[in-house]
C-alpha cells in the first residue's frame, strides 16, 4: 500500500525542486545581481573619490554569488519537503482524536468481536486507512484473532509503530543530505574565493588590493550564508523529528488504551 504513495512524493520533490530553482534563479537574474553590481559600481566611484572611506556592506552583494544561489535553492527545496512531510504527520495526528473502534467505554473486547472491529477499520477511506493508527489497530486485532493472546496483540502493535518510526526516519535521508550539502557548497565558495584572491596577489603587491578584497568577500560571504541557512534548516528538521516521535508514542498509547487494555479471553467452560 505504501508503494502507491511513493510516486506522489517523488513527483512532488522533483517539481518542487524545479519550481524553487526557477524562482530563486529568476530573482538572482532580475533583482539580486543587478542590485549588487549597481552598488559595487557606486562604491568604487565613492572610494575612488575618498580613498580613506570605509566600504559599506550590502545584502545583495553578500548573496550575489553562485554558491549562495545554490545554497538558497537547496534550502528552500528542503523546506518544501519538510512542509510536505509535516502536513502528512499533521493528518495522522488529527486521526488520533477519532474513535476508530467505536467501542463503548469499559466494554471488554473478546475474540468474537474482532471481525466487527476489522470491518469498522476497513470502512475507513483508503487514503486514511494507510496511516499508522489504522495499520497498528488492524495488526493488533488480527494477531489477537489468530492467537487469542493479549501479549501477542500488544507486540504486534508495538512492532508496527517501531517499523513506521524507522521508515519515517529513513525518509529524512534526502533532507539530511541537503543539510550537509549546504555548508559544503559554502566551503566550495570559500576555496574558490581564496584561490581567486591568491591569483590577484601580484596586484596587491603593486598597491591595488581591489581584486583581493572582492574575492575574499566571495569566500567569507559564501561560508556565512551557508552556515546561517544550515542552522535554520537543522532547526526545522529537528522540529519535524519531534513531531514524528510524538506521533509514534501517541499512536502506541492510543492502541494500548483503546484496544490492548480492553482485550479479554473468555475462560474455558
Amino acid at each position: 500500500m505504501r508503494a502507491k504513495n511513493f510516486p506522489t512524493e517523488m513527483v512532488y520533490q522533483v517539481f518542487s525542486l524545479l519550481f524553487v530553482f526557477i524562482v530563486v534563479h529568476g530573482a538572482y537574474v532580475s533583482l539580486i545581481r543587478p542590485k549588487a553590481e549597481t552598488f559595487l559600481a557606486m562604491e568604487q566611484e565613492r572610494l575612488a573619490q575618498s580613498p580613506d572611506a570605509v566600504q559599506a556592506q550590502n545584502f545583495f552583494v553578500v548573496i550575489r554569488d553562485f554558491e549562495q544561489e545554490a545554497c538558497l535553492i537547496l534550502f528552500f527545496w528542503a523546506l518544501a519537503i519538510l512542509a510536505f512531510k509535516g502536513v502528512v504527520i499533521w493528518r495522522e495526528q488529527v486521526q488520533l482524536d477519532e474513535d476508530l473502534l467505536q467501542m463503548p467505554e469499559g466494554m471488554p473486547i473478546g475474540p468474537e468481536d474482532t471481525r466487527g472491529l476489522m470491518g469498522r477499520i476497513q470502512e475507513i477511506p483508503e487514503t486514511r486507512r494507510q496511516f499508522l493508527l489504522p495499520s497498528a489497530l488492524m495488526s493488533g486485532i488480527q494477531r489477537f484473532a489468530s492467537t487469542r493472546n493479549i501479549q501477542d496483540a500488544a507486540t504486534a502493535v508495538r512492532d508496527i509503530c517501531d517499523t513506521h518510526g524507522d521508515r519515517l526516519d529513513a525518509e529524512l535521508s534526502i533532507i539530511r543530505y541537503t543539510a550537509w550539502a549546504i555548508p559544503s557548497v559554502g566551503f566550495i565558495g570559500t576555496v574558490r574565493g581564496i584561490g581567486a584572491a591568491l591569483s590577484q596577489a601580484h596586484r596587491a603587491v603593486e598597491g591595488d588590493i581591489t581584486g583581493v578584497t572582492q574575492n575574499l568577500g566571495v569566500a567569507f560571504n559564501s561560508t556565512f550564508i551557508a552556515l546561517v541557512l544550515s542552522i535554520v534548516l537543522m532547526f526545522f528538521i529537528h522540529q519535524l523529528q519531534l513531531r514524528q516521535d510524538r506521533l509514534i508514542l501517541d499512536t502506541d498509547s492510543y492502541c494500548q488504551r483503546s484496544l490492548v487494555n480492553k482485550l479479554r479471553i473468555n475462560p474455558a467452560p
